[in-house]
């Protein structure tokens, strides 16, 4: 299910439109139900981790929806992820992560879904939000 999207709490908009690219700011690891917060490596595991990018990439999805006009079949690629993990000093692995918000691309869009991508960790994110995820989507 993909979450109606959350109005920004600072001076930025959600997503910006240039050409037939669609530029949305990252995403936290915000679910159905609640924040997934917390240290990646530390006192969450790397499971959790994906499914906290996977939250990522649903939010990510909610925002592209109102980008395309509620149609999603607007979107003909996605084409980068950036992902950033809540993570002690000595965490490496941050690709085993954000593939939780990669692999939903690719399970919703097929062939189109495979993009560029970075995932680096960091000492903290918004809120204590284990996971933040920002995207590139071409759209028609």
């Amino acid at each position: 299910t993909i979450p109606e999207p959350r109005t920004p709490r600072a001076n930025y908009i959600p997503f910006v439109q240039t050409g037939n690219l669609v530029f949305i700011s990252g995403q936290v690891s915000q679910a159905v139900d609640g924040l997934i917060a917390g240290k990646v490596g530390g006192n969450l595991d790397v499971e959790t981790g994906q499914l906290a990018a996977r939250a990522c990439g649903l939010n990510l999805l909610g925002q592209l929806k109102v980008a395309c006009e509620g149609d999603l079949d607007r979107v003909s690629r996605v084409v980068k992820l950036g992902g950033f993990v809540n993570a002690p000093p000595n965490f490496i692995e941050p690709p085993a992560v954000l593939n939780g918000a990669s692999d939903l691309m690719v399970e919703i869009f097929g062939e189109s879904g495979r993009h560029a991508r970075f995932a680096v960790a960091t000492a903290s994110l918004p809120q204590g939000a284990a996971v933040e995820v920002d995207g590139i989507f071409e759209i028609k």
